[in-house]
Formats: C-alpha cells, structure tokens, sequence
C-alpha cells in the first residue's frame, strides 16, 4: 500500500472529521467560480452598454473575494489540523518519519481540494444561472439566461485554488516540524489564566467609540474636512472596538460576577467563566467580526441606496429628457427632427436656455471646488427668467427675483451648501477690464442644466445677464422633456451619433441607463460580497466555538457526573454562544449606522437609507441565527459526548 493510499484511507474512515473542512473548501470554490463566471457571460455583456466596466468592477471585486477565500480557507484548514494534532502525535509516536507524515497531509490535502474544485465548479456552474439572472433583473433587462461553462473561469478558479492549496499545505508542514511530540498530544491543554483589567483601556474604548459616533455627526463640505473626519471616525473606531473587546467586556463580565443572585443561579457561574477566561484570547477575532460586519452593512446599504435612488439621481443630473447646445450648422433642425418624430414619446416642453460659461473668483466663496485655482473657478450664469421658465417646465415650485447685484447660487449635486454658508459670500466675474462682484443671497434647490463638475450655476436678474452677455459670450442650449423618457433608447442613441463625439449633446436616458447599470452592478458585487463575507464571519464563530467546545468537554463531564441537568448545561451553552455571537453583530450594525450617517451627511448617499439598512441588517439577523441554532446544536453535542 503506497502513501497516498493510505491517505485515501485516512479520508475515507474520518469522514465526519474530514467532512467540515471539505464543506468549506466546496463553498469557497463555488462563490468564486460563481463570481468569476459573471465575468465572462454573454448575456450579461449583450445588456450593458460598456460590459469592460462591468469587467473592471467585478475583476477589482474578485482581488477582495479572493484575499477573503484565502483567509477563510486558512482559517478552516487551522481549525481542522488543530483537532488532528493527537494523530500526528501518535504517528510520530509510531515511528513514522515527519518528511513522510507531511507528505501523506499533502495528499489528503491535495485528494480534498480536487473534490472541493470538482464538486465546487459544478455546484457554481448550476447557480451560475441563478445569479446571472438576478443581475440582469438589477440591471433592468430581459432576464433571459442559459447554462454556460466557462473554460476561462474554471482555469482561473484552478490557479488560485491550486495556490491556496500550497499555502494550506505549508500550512501542514509547520504543524509538523514546529511542534514537539508531547506538545501535540497536550495541543488543548494551554493554562488558561484570569485576564487583568486596564480600567485606563476600558474608558479609552469609551472615548475613541464616542469620537467616532460624535464624528459622524459633525458637518462639513470640504474636500479637506471629509478626510480628516473620515480619518477620525475610522481609526476611533477601530482602536475603540479592540479596546472594547479587549478590556471593557472583560470589565462588565467581571462587574456581572459580582451580582450574587445571578451569577450562582443554576450554572450561571461556568457560562460566565468560559467567557470571562476566553474572551481576551478571542480579542482579535471579536474585532475583525464586528469591524468587517459593519463595514459590509454600510457597503451593502449604500449600493441598496444607490440603486433605490437610481432614478431620482438620473432626473438631477439630467432635468430634461434632451439638451444640446445650438449651433449653425444644422444640428438644431435635424435633432428637433428627430425628438419630434418619436410617436411613443410625445415632447411635453421646448424650450431655450441662456447661458453664460465663464471663469469666476471664489476667494470669498465658502466652497472651493478641488483641481480648480481659486480665482479661476468655470461657473454658468443665467437669468431669473430663463431658470423661472425651466423651473416651470420641470415642475418645480420655486421662483427666484434676484436685484441688482444679488445672485443666488443652485445647490451643486453632492454637496450640502446651505444658505446660511453661503449668505453674504461674494463670487467676482471679469468682464473686460471691470471686476463685478456678486453677493449670494441664497441657494436654490431645483437644478436646469445637466451635470458637469464644478457644477457651479449662478441666478441673476434680468438686467444684470443683460449687462454681462455684452462682454460675454452667451451660448443657447435648446431643452426638451418628453414623456417616457426612460424608455428613449433608440432616439438617444441617434441623437449621441449625430453630434459626432457627443460632447454636445445630453440625453436623459444615456444617464439613466448609466445609473442604473452602475447601481446594479455595485449592489449586486456589495450583495455578493456582503453575503460571502457574512458566510465566513459566521463560520469563523463556528469553528471557534466548535474549538472551545472541544476544550471543555471535560469541565461539562464533570457538571454532568455531580448532577447538572443536560437542560442546564444546554441552557448555558446558548447563553455563551449568543454573546459571542451577538455581541459583534450588535457592535457592528451600530457602527454602520454611525458610518452611513456620515455619508448622508456629505451627501455621498440619500438620507434615505433606513430601508437599505433595515433589509441589509434584517438579512444578517436571520443568517447569523441560523448559525447560532446550528453552532448551539453542534457545541452541545460536542459537549455531551461521552456523558
């Protein structure tokens, strides 16, 4: 019998053992190839209007997907040779050489994975479907999709798989050459010791999470005060969770023992040990969960805001259904032709927009577009009819009377000027050889032109426009809305090729379709990963606890021969395993919350996001207590054995 029959041997008779190991190696193949297939399905390719950015988005989000797999193999593959360490042991015992031992581990590595490839690719092959389906569905097109093998994927799946299974062997090999023989026999015997409690870290955890929260609420509009707040709110945080984890629940478990009636109630006193003893080793993972958790929520709800805001965000950086400057060369007549002659979308308003493009100084103005001089800003200038007229056209319920020199300012997308910032700030335009400053007496809400960075668009009387279009150019821009203008493809395309590059011509429905191809794919990559990361965090806690439940068997066995009912200790294990379960969980969607409200608050996201959190965390909740019922069930069984 050669080495590598044995190694199908070993398999064979631990199944049980081998079995948890293998699910997950089968789990990581299958998301991966799912994910990469995407990539290379013509279906998806056909209904985009630039499928290499689909292509780039989803390659970006595969280098994510894979650093997670390869943690979250690793992190299998340590929890598995950790519960083989006696084995070693008494291979060693038996005399076997340790070179021939790492080689019969790389074979049942090796035999593992190529059932986890084989088994993986196919599982993801039948689901590929299923989520090239729901992608197409996100991206509001026809949902029709076929089974499709990809040779390209299950090559690039191969590769990285391939890699992974070094790293695991490797893996193995340390197991081998670094430990003792008594030391693998004595693998689940570490000393456990009272963790120590730093009442300076506890308070500081208070201080940096309460930094962070305060952080998230403070206002700011610079490109500058974003960064330092965001730097803030990240580091408080992070070093916050740690320190909490670290030092204050250890302080609250203890505060918890002194609480008499509680804490001798039943077995109330074993749960709290385990915790109490166990839960600094567990520091690191307890932070990572709860950071990754958050950082997944609040990535999930913005693609989930995005894509609910989709629309909405199309009609404020388009407000008509086509605007095109005017020109004499014939453009004008032809396009007008072609709006016209759309039967299915009759034109609702036509209408010219004035406009004057020039350079304007913002010293004395609170915002300060980035990549700009400060002094030489591209601001338009319009005037109180022509906005009044399209703002009549468009719906909108404000009007605007500037006089004299009084201007007011259109709110730029994604920002949150106010009025009070910018009340009584000065804008200064040249014309000739007069500098004329321009107060701003307000911001209004309702946007007419389409959107183009710095998007600084300035109202002003009647007159003053007047006065200013004698030294400065004024351009026309012919606008028109027309009914069903999401549904303009054909019209939109014609008009784009007819103005060349089409650099001058804007189509609602040219944004539309961009926003809502960008919408769906980032919420269905975020979904995706979220899902994946979620998948892994649970099943990292399951391992974990699955490690600890091992451990104490005996301290259970004890309880059991002195009298403790199986309802007590079942009652135990559960409290143990819902704190260490929740505990991050709670901690996490907090933190989202936090974060979300900061981006809301730099209009990065709608405000709106109370939906998107409600569905994205709800989803947590539900996966995550199927976890715990299982992990409960598993650690109690584990616990019981033999009792």
């Amino acid at each position: 019998m050669t080495l590598f029959d044995v190694a199908k041997k070993n398999i064979q008779g631990n199944v049980k053992n081998y079995l948890i190991y293998l699910l997950s190696m089968i789990f990581s193949v299958m998301i991966y190839y799912i994910f990469v297939s995407l990539q290379y399905s013509q279906a998806i390719a056909e209904g985009l209007q630039s499928s290499e950015g689909l292509r780039a988005i989803l390659s970006q989000a595969s280098v994510i997907l894979i650093l997670f797999t390869a943690v979250f193999v690793w992190g299998s593959n340590a929890f598995f040779t950790r519960k083989r360490k006696k084995e070693v042991g008494l291979y060693a015992l038996l005399g076997m050489r340790r070179q021939t031992i790492a080689r019969m581990l790389f074979y049942e590595n090796l035999i593992m994975s190529l059932v986890a490839l084989i088994l993986g690719v196919s599982l993801g092959t039948l689901l590929s479907k299923l989520f090239t389906m729901i992608l197409l569905k996100l991206l509001d097109n026809p949902v029709r999709a076929g089974f499709e093998i990809h040779i390209g994927a299950i090559g690039q799946v191969t590769l990285v798989f391939a890699v992974l299974i070094l790293i695991t062997s490797m893996q193995g090999y340390r197991l081998i050459y670094k430990f003792k023989l008594v030391e693998l026999f004595q693998a689940e015997r570490k000393g456990e010791h009272a963790p120590r409690i730093s009442r300076l870290a506890a308070g500081l955890s208070v201080i940096l999470i309460a930094l962070g929260y305060w952080t998230a609420f403070k206002p700011v509009s610079t490109t500058q005060g974003i960064l330092v707040n965001f730097s803030i709110i990240f580091i408080g945080l992070g070093a916050g969770t740690y320190l909490l984890f670290r030092s204050l629940v250890i302080a609250l478990l203890q505060l918890s023992s002194h609480h008499k009636k509680r804490y001798y109630r039943g077995i109330n006193m074993i749960g709290t040990s385990h915790l109490l003893y166990r839960i600094r080793s567990n520091t690191v993972m307890l932070t990572t969960i709860a950071l990754l958790s958050s950082l997944t929520l609040c990535a999930v709800s913005v693609g989930y805001s995005f894509f609910y805001t989709q629309k909405q965000s199309a009609e404020q950086e388009m407000p008509f259904s086509y605007t095109y400057a005017a020109s004499e060369n014939g453009l004008d007549a032809t396009a007008r032709q072609l709006i016209l002659s759309d039967a299915k979308h009759s034109v609702i308003a036509e209408i010219d927009l004035s406009v004057i493009a020039t350079d304007a100084d913002l010293t004395r103005f609170a915002y300060h577009p980035g990549n700009y001089e400060t002094n030489e800003v591209p601001v338009k200038l319009i005037s109180a009819s022509t906005y009044n007229q399209a703002a009549s056209t468009l719906g909108y319920k404000e009007r605007l009377q500037p006089a004299g020199r009084d201007v007011v300012l259109v709110r730029p997308l994604y920002t949150n000027l106010s009025a009070d910032e910018v009340q009584g700030n000065r804008i200064s335009v040249t014309t000739g050889n007069e500098q004329v400053s321009l107060e701003v007496t307000g911001v209004a809400e309702g946007r007419i032109l389409p959107w183009g960075y710095p998007d600084l668009c300035i109202v002003m009387s009647d007159s003053l426009f007047s006065q200013l279009s004698k030294s400065l150019e004024a351009s026309t821009y012919k606008a028109f809305k027309v009914r069903g203008q999401e549904t303009t493809k054909e019209t939109a395309t014609a008009l784009i090729k007819l103005s060349g590059d089409g650099s001058g011509m804007a189509t609602f429905y040219q944004q539309y379709r961009q926003n809502v191809e960008n919408a769906g794919i980032n919420v269905f990559t975020l979904g995706f990963l979220g899902l994946v990361f979620l998948a892994a965090t649970g099943s990292i806690i399951y391992f974990n606890q699955l490690t600890e439940a091992e451990a104490s068997k005996g301290s259970y066995g004890i309880l059991r021969k002195i009298g403790v009912s199986r309802k007590d200790i079942r009652r135990s294990v559960a409290e143990q395993v819902l704190f260490v379960f929740g505990l991050p969980l709670i901690v996490g969607l907090v933190h989202s919350i936090m974060m979300l409200k900061a981006l809301a608050g730099i209009n990065l996201i709608s405000g709106l996001f109370a939906v998107p959190i409600l569905l994205s965390g709800g989803a947590y909740l539900l996966i995550y207590l199927a976890y715990y019922a299982f992990t409960v069930k598993t650690y109690y069984r584990t616990v019981s054995a033999q009792q």
